[in-house]
């Protein structure tokens, strides 16, 4: 019988763990311009040691901002340090090349930050681990504002109002037309009534008798206010039938009467099944007639009103702005309105000369003082991995920011990430959510990774381009005899790009496309 005993046992073992400024790295880094936005001003209301940088040139009446510079004169031994590196040789040339001498801190909005630094009560040997921080090599490391070029800067950025829409609905749009019609009060209240009752694809399915009950007024009151709504734009607007909705349209455009006309009239269901012969026969008219009614019918909209009533614009403000100049592109960060950080200097000081006689609050205020650190060492992270990102993006793509999109190049994440000297899924995140405004208009940075096809010429053609050009095919193809899968195999094939019948299916599904049968016209 064995009794159960409890032993110790040491080993070594290797694991994996994220630290807390690990995570907010990641989540730092796949937050756009906005999301970090928000981000920042959250944490400045959390964290009471940070705060937002601001001009102090703009704060200052004259007479504080004279007093201030006359103070200035006269440094004080902790700032003696940082005017010595200054003036040192050494640290010119270090200027002049673009980089920061050592021991100069520079905060967020790339001015010398003297706080952090070394001062003597700093250097003095204490056994507090929080005062062996090296902030002036953590700044120098993470702070350099080298991106901040000049020639960036002078980059005239688009407006904000190139990229911003305010959504029109239907209702609204309606009733602006309506406003400027001559109209009766009680043809008029019946008219704003059924554009309240109108369904978001545009069609009327309240009867009038209700609405006519509902308002109080006659049913020619209400057949006249539906008749002014259906003057309105969209035409077919307002229409209760499917037949009704492309009537309207095709009046609208003088064919009453026509070929098409009398199709939608009176022969629908034989235009629906596609039976081209039986309409031909039906209509006493040749099939070249037929052909070309069918043809003005399928450019109708049968639901006009989704255009108005479907979600409302979407809110896309780039977070990175790629423009040329000369025959280099510069790559400038959209940094609008987001908030410089930087670290309020009475707190370090209040830490380093013991003014804090209470261990909990001294303790709190260095737990903060730790964090406001680790997070501007990842907003800061965060830019460099989405410059160095974007860098390689115009090395592989110049031909697309040239000519357009049919230059797109083949180019994967893991290339990229290799390239960089980072983990392919840093660069996934660099590129979540996040849009580029380029020569060609704006672009999700997601749009540049496409997958390159196998073939001869194939491994120099996208994903993205050999989808445009299946999708080319199909549009210029024969409607009586349309191309097969097996055809557009073989078309692809032939100029040299290596793909099977099943991923031609799986592309034309992927951007819906029906069938050849379904998009077959029958004679």
């Amino acid at each position: 019988m064995s009794s159960l005993s409890q032993r110790l046992h040491l080993g070594v073992q290797q694991k994996q763990i994220l630290t807390p400024g690990l995570v907010q790295m990641v989540t730092v880094l796949q937050l756009n311009r906005l999301e970090l936005k928000d981000m920042i001003i959250n944490e400045i209301a959390e964290n009471p040691v940070l705060e937002e940088a601001a001009d102090a040139a703009e704060e200052l009446t004259p007479g504080e901002l004279q007093s201030l510079l006359e103070r200035e004169r006269q440094p004080e031994p902790a700032d003696q340090a940082v005017l010595d590196k200054v003036d040192a040789p050494e640290a010119s040339a270090s200027f002049e090349s673009g980089g920061d001498p050592d021991g100069i801190a520079l905060d967020a909005a790339g001015e010398v930050a003297v706080g952090p630094l070394a001062t003597e009560e700093a250097v003095k040997a204490e056994s507090d681990p929080f005062a062996e921080i090296d902030f002036g090599s953590f700044f120098d490391d993470y702070l350099d504002p080298g991106f901040k070029s000049p020639a960036g800067e002078s980059v005239e950025k688009p407006s904000f109002e190139t990229f911003l829409s305010s959504p029109v609905t239907l209702a609204d749009y309606l009733e602006s037309q309506l406003s400027v019609l001559i109209l009766s009060p009680k043809v008029r209240q019946a008219a704003i009534s059924i554009i309240g009752n109108l369904e978001e694809s545009g069609y009327l399915t309240t009867p009038l008798e209700e609405i006519a009950v509902a308002e109080g007024i006659s049913l020619e009151d209400a057949r006249e206010g539906l008749r002014a709504v259906q003057s309105l734009d969209p035409t077919g607007i307002a229409a209760t039938t499917l037949r009704e909705c492309l009537l309207l349209q095709l009046e609208s455009r003088g064919s009453r009467d026509g070929v098409a006309w009398h199709i939608v009239h009176d022969h629908l269901k034989l235009l629906e099944s596609r039976q081209m012969s039986q309409l031909a026969k039906a209509l006493g008219r040749p099939m070249e007639h037929v052909q070309i009614a069918v043809n003005v019918i399928r450019h109708l909209n049968p639901a006009p009103g989704l255009q108005y009533s479907g979600a409302g614009a979407r809110q896309v403000e780039p977070d990175v702005y790629i423009t040329k100049d000369g025959d280099d592109f510069l790559i400038t960060l959209n940094e609008d309105d987001v908030p410089q950080l930087r670290l309020n200097g009475e707190y370090k000081r209040m830490i380093d000369r013991d003014q804090e006689p209470n261990k909990d609050v001294r303790n709190y205020v260095k737990e903060r003082y730790a964090s406001a650190l680790q997070l501007i060492k990842n907003i800061e992270q965060r830019k460099q991995t989405i410059l160095r990102v974007c860098h390689s993006i115009i090395r592989r793509q110049t031909e697309f920011l040239e000519f357009g999109i049919d230059q797109l190049k083949p180019m994967m994440i893991k290339e990229v990430a290799e390239e960089i000297g980072v983990h392919p899924s840093t660069v996934s995140r660099a590129v979540a959510n996040k849009y580029a405004h380029t020569p060609q208009g704006v672009f999700e940075l997601r749009y540049f990774f496409s997958e390159a096809v196998q073939g001869p010429s194939g491994s120099a053609t996208p994903l993205l381009i050999v989808k445009r050009r299946v999708k080319k095919m199909i549009e210029d193809e024969n409607a009586a005899h349309p191309l097969t899968d097996e055809q557009i195999t073989a078309r692809l094939q032939s100029e040299g790009i290596q793909v099977t019948r099943r991923t031609v299916a799986k592309y034309r599904e992927d951007m819906k496309i029906p069938s050849t049968h379904q998009r077959r016209t029958r004679a």
